[in-house]
């Protein structure tokens, strides 16, 4: 299965995301912020992530752009509370392949990872 770093704040949403995602067979990596997504990602190497949009240090966009950067390749999905269409779309131009809003159906999230990772 697959190694997918979840990029969020709250220790809360990166449990029930880790939760989810372990149960599913993949193996769960964890980023608090967007810097420590970006790092992480340039360590591992994940084969997905999963990232906020709202976060301190650095916002999920900005990190989403720092990935990007850093390999063009990179499979990133968005999960975040801002569902607004602006941010969405911000959101897919930066090189996000989904947007999930919170709060979130499982089977949304597992598509969404079976998708990314597979496209």
């Amino acid at each position: 299965m697959a190694r997918i770093l979840i990029a969020d704040d709250a220790a809360f949403m990166r449990m029930r995301l880790a939760n989810l995602l372990t149960e599913a067979g993949h193996t769960v990596l964890e980023a608090t912020n967007g810097a420590e997504a970006v790092e992480r990602y340039r360590q591992e190497r994940p084969d997905l992530v999963l990232m906020d949009i709202t976060m301190p240090v650095m916002d999920g966009l900005e990190a989403i752009a720092a990935i990007r950067a850093f390999d063009p390749g990179a499979r990133i999905v968005v999960c975040s509370s801002l569902g607004q269409q602006a941010i969405v779309l911000k959101a897919i131009e930066s090189g996000a392949r989904d947007f999930i809003v919170k709060p979130f159906q499982p089977d949304r999230v597992l598509g969404a990872v079976e998708r990314a990772l597979s496209g």
